[in-house]
């Protein structure tokens, strides 16, 4: 299954983009028109659609379930669209935790709420979409496309698992379970249970929960695609996204520079914009070489399976309307795991390891690391990750960082008190 997020610059259009790369991944192939078209399914939280049609379950409408709550519909051959409402959820989940703790709150002396009095708190909607996501990759489609949120939103919401399992460890650390068999003794001494085991089991419940959307976003085939319009503040944003995708070891598979305008017009205030776009796309195909697709403006709203069809005849141009495969290619920036990114083992020269960690688009003035522990916190502009240092770093100390040709090279030196010794 290939799973495509699609995430790009405010009001750049990543919505249509979304929904017209799902509907060009249900269709036949042109080499291959009488073939079955692939069955695609399209997740946005956006309650507004470009398909035309609705995309909530109603009478007379094919539906097929993805998880508990939510249903998507099928719009078109081969393409089923499903919009995510996070209030439901969020109220079914609060109450069954309210529900598996019963004993302790009223002994505790808590008033419960009550169904009609819950309202969704900031943050629900992220993990409905994570949910969603890990529920839709676990489903028997050939594609998922999802409609992610703006970039610097969407950045942050696909680091969000890998932070918060990071806190779960520090805060209740599995090795300080060792007195978890006598917890089922004291209960039932006690008559209640015990709060810690329900907070321990509690916790191990979410640490599955976001390694398996961690291994989703992390799979081979699972691609981002990049949207904006060119010009100038594009440019500037998409450069810094750019980073941020690298440093969270996000794998941006093509940039998508929507609603490009005729190039050589004979009005001049629109040659004059075009003229602006044609600088920004030529950086950008530079900067981005293969991955730049262009989307030429319809003209028109972008509404409907119609124009729909015209967008993804632009996205997809090499096989006349029918997308390539989608996949991770080695060279994709993000590809592979940040922990063994290269280690150079430089002991024969000078004594030193060099973590090699891409960060293309970086500055130098907006870099900076601190080593904790076995740990490296690393800040690139608003972006930060925290990272284990790989194992043969762990016995040394940083002895210098430079940010050379895209990438941070992180110098360590091996710690005589820690490194074995050699005879």
């Amino acid at each position: 299954m290939h799973l495509v997020l699609v995430t790009g610059l405010g009001g750049a259009g990543r919505t249509t983009v979304a929904a017209a790369t799902a509907l060009a991944l249900a269709r036949p192939t042109a080499a291959t028109p009488a073939a079955q078209p692939a069955r695609v399914l399209l997740l946005s939280t956006d309650p507004g659609t470009p398909l035309g049609v609705p995309v909530t379950p109603a009478p007379g409408l094919r539906t097929t379930e993805i998880a508990d709550g939510l249903r998507a519909v099928e719009i078109t051959e081969g393409l089923w669209a499903a919009a995510i409402d996070s209030a439901p959820r969020f109220r079914a989940e609060f109450l069954s935790w309210q529900e598996r703790g019963a004993t302790v709150l009223d002994l505790l002396g808590a008033t419960r709420l009550a169904d009609e009095e819950l309202t969704e708190l900031p943050g629900s909607e992220q993990f409905a979409l994570l949910k969603a996501l890990t529920a839709a990759a676990a489903g028997d489609w050939d594609a998922v496309v999802v409609d992610l949120p703006p970039v610097r939103e969407a950045i942050a919401l696909l680091a969000l698992p890998e932070q918060l399992r990071r806190y779960l460890r520090r805060l209740l650390p599995p090795e300080r379970q060792a007195a978890r068999a006598l917890r089922p003794v004291l209960a039932q001494l006690a008559g209640v249970p015990m709060p810690a085991q329900l907070l321990y089991d509690t916790a191990a419940g979410w640490d599955t929960e976001l390694a398996a959307v961690q291994q989703v976003v992390a799979s081979p085939q699972t691609v981002v695609h990049l949207v904006a319009e060119p010009g100038s503040t594009a440019a500037d944003a998409l450069r810094t996204a750019r980073t941020g995708f690298a440093l969270h070891d996000l794998r941006v598979d093509a940039v998508i520079a929507n609603r490009v305008l005729p190039r050589h017009s004979p009005d001049p205030w629109l040659a004059g914009l075009a003229a602006q776009q044609e600088k920004t796309l030529h950086e950008w195909h530079a900067e981005w070489g293969p991955r730049v697709r262009e989307v030429t403006h319809i003209g028109r709203e972008s509404r409907g399976i119609a124009a729909l069809q015209d967008i993804g005849d632009d996205l997809f141009p090499e096989a006349a309307g029918a997308p390539l495969p989608l996949a991770a290619e080695a060279g994709v920036e993000g590809a592979g795991d940040f922990e063994s990114k290269r280690v150079i083992d430089l002991r024969d020269e000078d004594g030193t390891f060099v973590w090699d960690i891409p960060l293309p688009g970086a500055s130098k003035g907006e870099v900076h690391l601190v080593r904790r522990g076995e740990e490296l916190v690393l800040t690139v502009g608003p972006f930060r990750r925290i990272v284990p240092l790989p194992s043969a770093l762990r016995r040394c100390t940083v002895s210098g960082a430079a940010l050379k040709e895209g990438a941070l090279k992180v110098r360590f030196t091996p710690d005589p008190d820690l490194w074995p010794r050699t005879r």
